[in-house]
């Protein structure tokens, strides 16, 4: 079913739990510019972090139909889609694909738990 090997889906819940578990990144109230997005900040803080970047990595290796299983993934463990919604899902998934998949994905507070969710409703697990 998945066309995404399940084993670096498993890697990347492994270093996204690295990477989230350290301390938080403080965000201003106020934005410097009104441009400014928290979600960049939070990953621009964290571009040294070896956790980030073998992350950041393991997803911008994988070709763009696999980027766009990994975020079907997260949306179904994240409870926005049903497992019988599996090819409604990867459609929306591929509408909204862009080059900045990583950076959505490692900027989404609890994407380790969502991506572990997914695979576990597709049968998959992580040894």
């Amino acid at each position: 079913m998945l066309d995404v090997n399940p084993d670096s889906v498993c890697f990347l819940i492994e270093k996204a739990r690295e990477f989230q578990a350290k301390e938080a990144v403080v965000i201003p109230e106020e934005p410097f510019s009104p441009s400014d997005d928290w979600a960049l900040q939070v990953l621009a803080d964290h571009q040294d972090d070896l956790s980030y970047q073998e992350a950041r990595a393991v997803i911008e290796d994988l070709e763009e139909g696999q980027q766009v299983e990994v975020v079907a993934l997260m949306w179904l463990g994240r409870g926005d889609y049903e497992e019988s919604e599996w090819e409604i899902v990867l459609e929306e998934a591929k509408a909204a694909w862009t080059p900045r998949t990583a950076d959505y994905l490692l900027a989404t507070p609890l994407v380790a738990d969502y991506l572990r969710e997914g695979l576990d409703l597709l049968g998959y697990g992580c040894d």
